[in-house]
């Protein structure tokens, strides 16, 4: 029996007036003849919809690759010709949807243009978060949004040290510094978001008034905070722009509000996962650091023998002392500690 196990849609970047043939091609190559490729991942056969210009060179090189019998098959009947149909269809269905979100994004783009009438118009916004447990572990999150929507690989973290622990204005400070002392003209935003209030905006305009002092950045983007609202729900923020700190609330229902949530609440997402892993990564380090006669060389043992902190925890004596350098009396100790003992 035979049966569907998934379906990706990618979205290859194409010059134009690329040959269809050509396309195919050229995928099937990056997708299967990477360096980073596991064999296993190359099936017995593709099937595609028409011959590729070199398609018996192909066979070869993927033949080699998976260690394996590949076969490419075109012109192919029943079974494996609803296989193709649906997946043509599923590719339609995919284009369309990016599409859709484009399009939709696009005019979320325009809507946020006709309130902030910038003159060179809105291609590139980003917005900044903190994120902290009572001050400790503090992260900042960077995100960008372009007219097509996140561009993740633009967005950025800071592991913010040497500020007052719980100074969120500092915090924001080491950030936006960090982020655009050294930004060129072409990756500067035409709108930076603040998650925050009147304070949060002014040390990010302070910061930019002190990078523009000292050339470091041609041109300030407009700056804007966005506040929360006294019963913190969606569709409430309010706006503070920059200089004026005037005072600006959009309708639930607008799609300019619609993005600035959408972006807020990327970066808030952002941050959060950030300083959770930082977190995670200081509690594991913590808690066998704790622990006498273990040092850096053992920790590191440890957890790359036994898989993680996880694993280390709930490892009995026998199996922590098949770790390479942890005696028995060690692993006594180690097994106390962790258990409370």
């Amino acid at each position: 029996d035979q049966k569907v196990l998934g379906s990706k849609s990618y979205f290859p970047v194409l010059p134009d007036q690329a040959d269809e043939n050509d396309i195919v091609e050229a995928f099937i190559c990056q997708h299967y003849l990477g360096t980073d490729i596991n064999a296993a991942n190359i099936p017995k056969e593709l099937v595609i919809k028409q011959p590729i210009p070199n398609q018996s060179d192909v066979t070869v090189l993927l033949k080699k690759q998976a260690e394996h019998d590949v076969k490419i098959s075109t012109n192919v009947k029943v079974e494996r010709a609803q296989y193709l149909k649906l997946a043509n269809t599923n590719a339609q269905t995919a284009l369309a949807t990016k599409n859709s979100h484009k399009e939709s994004m696009q005019a979320r783009f325009r809507e946020l243009n006709n309130v902030f009438e910038l003159p060179q118009g809105i291609n590139r916004i980003e917005c900044f978060d903190i994120s902290h447990t009572m001050g400790q572990q503090t992260v900042a999150s960077n995100v960008v949004f372009n007219t097509e929507g996140p561009l993740k690989s633009d967005y950025r973290r800071y592991n913010v040290v040497g500020i007052t622990p719980g100074d969120d204005y500092a915090a924001m400070d080491f950030a936006l510094t960090k982020r655009y002392k050294k930004a060129s003209a072409e990756n500067m935003p035409d709108i930076v978001f603040i998650d925050g209030g009147k304070g949060q905006l002014g040390r990010a305009e302070q910061v930019f008034n002190t990078l523009s002092q000292e050339n470091l950045v041609e041109k300030i983007p407009l700056l804007v905070g966005v506040a929360k609202g006294e019963s913190r729900k969606p569709g409430l923020e309010t706006l503070i722009l920059a200089g004026s700190h005037q005072l600006l609330s959009l309708p639930s229902t607008s799609a300019a509000l619609h993005l600035i949530q959408h972006i807020r609440d990327e970066s808030h997402r952002f941050a959060i996962a950030g300083h959770r892993a930082k977190r995670q990564k200081a509690s594991k380090k913590s808690v066998l650091e704790s622990i006498p006669g273990i040092g850096a060389k053992k920790r590191q043992a440890l957890l790359k023998y036994l898989g993680g902190i996880q694993e280390v925890l709930a490892a009995d004596i026998i199996t922590l002392c098949k770790v390479p350098g942890i005696s028995q009396a060690l692993a006594q100790t180690i097994y106390d500690a962790l258990h409370d003992k």
